[in-house]
């Protein structure tokens, strides 16, 4: 068996060619990759549904939009919280509820109070769902050209403006993937 790089904490960009409508202009965030399989969630995929409709408590630490975003189309009953730490990325001891993924990202525990992070959170987004791959599936994927693979920034968890994110994580690349943000939503109206 080959070994697997890790590319926890990286994006999967969905390249154009990605025929899956599921992750049509999908931005990943991948919070587990290795020879097991990968988890990530989309950011960029808001529903109409508050924060404060299911997770009551947890409603007040989310960013705008204050929504539940769908993270994948794997159980979408289940609730992840991506988190951002502000100087979480250094070696000190993570804030209790919170678990490092990458960096400053790193996952919630909602079953512990929110009070608890609240003075360490630098913004919170909740996902109904993930995406997953079993073992060797997103390397194959990767293989046939479906997703770009870049580095992701922390700002990427909350973003502002999540329909966005696609072409603005693409725009900031320092390659030709720059260009390929000004991919046109339907080619064939060129």
């Amino acid at each position: 068996m080959t070994e697997v790089s890790s590319l926890t904490g990286r994006l999967l960009v969905a390249t154009p060619a990605l025929a899956d409508p599921n992750f049509d202009r999908a931005v990943v965030l991948l919070l587990d990759h290795d020879e097991e399989g990968s988890l990530g969630v989309v950011l960029n995929r808001p529903t109409p549904v508050g924060v404060g409709d299911i997770l009551e408590d947890w409603a007040q630490l989310t960013g705008e939009p204050g929504v539940v975003f769908q993270g994948g189309p794997v159980s979408l009953d289940s609730a992840l919280g991506v988190a951002v730490v502000p100087g979480g990325s250094g070696g000190d001891t993570a804030p209790l509820g919170w678990r490092r993924v990458h960096g400053a990202i790193g996952l919630v525990d909602l079953e512990a109070p929110p009070e608890l992070m609240a003075a360490v959170l630098g913004s919170l987004r909740i996902f109904a769902g993930y995406a997953g791959w079993g073992p060797g599936q997103l390397e194959d994927e990767l293989v046939e050209g479906a997703w770009y693979v870049v580095e992701s920034e922390p700002g990427d968890v909350s973003s502002p403006s999540p329909e966005r994110l696609w072409r603005e994580v693409l725009r900031r690349q320092r390659n030709e993937l720059a260009m390929v943000a000004t991919y046109p939503d339907d080619p064939s109206l060129n």
